[in-house]
């Protein structure tokens, strides 16, 4: 009989680089030439001891590299001779690209995304939902600072990094991620995105551009959000309407409106989109947008809500 591998006091660490194959560390490695030009640390040592870092929690290098010379002298079980030293593995963050690591971990999405549980939004009768955000980071700040723009009060830059996510609502996975400075707008990050015909994105009114909305509509590509308080639009059909009812909740409003899509301050088209006026359990109320006319209105505000989960 065989030796087996995945007993169950193998470390945790040790299990999750069982699952990473080493067929897709080298093709990564010839694709992107990763130890051509740094050899002292091998992509997977480098692999091992990031993946390490983050799994312990460690807070820096000097930290990583520690803790991995404190296993006792055999970190063989990571499939190490010896931990690697902490200005070794510095220079190779500095000089390795990061678009190895992104090519293995795509990889991996590609090859466990079947696994990966999809029961999060039952109930929903779409697929291929994806949720936007965005999150501002402020490190360095005496580096950073004056990079941003002014807050609204006016009292300081908003400095840092701003990291703009894709996760797939299904997966829990992030799909795709940007950093910008803190000061680009979130509605640049839309652009950047492609995606198939017939997926569906949710996302907050920040990235409200109309513009990219009737691109999207044409496209087939669906998306809800919500609706600005200032948002100028014309109502062309209403096809519920329960605001004079007190006690009324859920879906308190539908209507088919126009909103005008401008290109260098002219209007070229009147973009139609389905509003929705819903009323939460706890008394508040929400204008939500799509540019979808079949989906239930109610389920419009449920993948809305589902938003949250990024």
């Amino acid at each position: 009989m065989g030796e087996i591998k995945k007993f169950s006091g193998q470390p945790v660490l040790s299990q999750i680089l069982d699952v990473i194959p080493s067929s897709l560390i080298r093709a990564a490695n010839r694709k992107h030439k990763a130890n051509r030009y740094y050899k002292r640390l091998p992509l997977r040592i480098h692999l091992v001891s990031l993946l390490y870092g983050v799994f312990s929690y460690c807070n820096g290098l000097r930290e990583v590299c520690e803790g991995m010379l404190a296993c006792e002298g055999k970190p063989s079980h990571l499939g190490l001779d010896k931990a690697p030293a902490r200005s070794t593995l510095s220079d190779a963050n500095n000089k390795r690209s990061y678009q190895v690591f992104e090519t293995i971990y795509y990889g991996l999405l590609a090859q466990y995304h079947s696994f990966i549980s999809n029961s999060r939004l039952k109930g929903l009768s779409i697929r291929n939902l994806k949720i936007i955000d965005s999150t501002t980071i402020q490190l360095f700040t005496e580096i950073l600072r004056g990079v941003g723009r002014k807050r609204l009060d006016g009292s300081r830059q908003k400095d840092g990094i701003k990291v703009h996510a894709l996760m797939d609502a299904f997966s829990g996975v992030t799909e795709f991620v940007r950093m910008t400075a803190a000061k680009e707008n979130d509605v640049k990050f839309l652009y950047k995105l492609k995606l198939p015909v017939g997926s569906w994105l949710v996302f907050d009114k920040g990235y409200t551009a109309y513009r990219q909305f009737a691109k999207w509509t044409r496209e087939k590509i669906w998306f809800v959000t919500r609706m600005k308080e200032n948002a100028d639009y014309h109502v062309t059909k209403v096809l519920i309407d329960k605001t004079r009812k007190r006690q009324a909740k859920g879906v308190l409003k539908e209507q088919y409106i126009t909103v005008a899509v401008k290109v260098n301050g002219q209007v070229t088209e009147r973009l139609k989109l389905r509003r929705i006026l819903f009323k939460t359990d706890v008394g508040k109320v929400y204008a939500y947008l799509s540019n979808n006319f079949i989906l239930p209105a109610a389920q419009i505000a449920i993948i809305y809500k589902n938003r949250w989960m990024i």
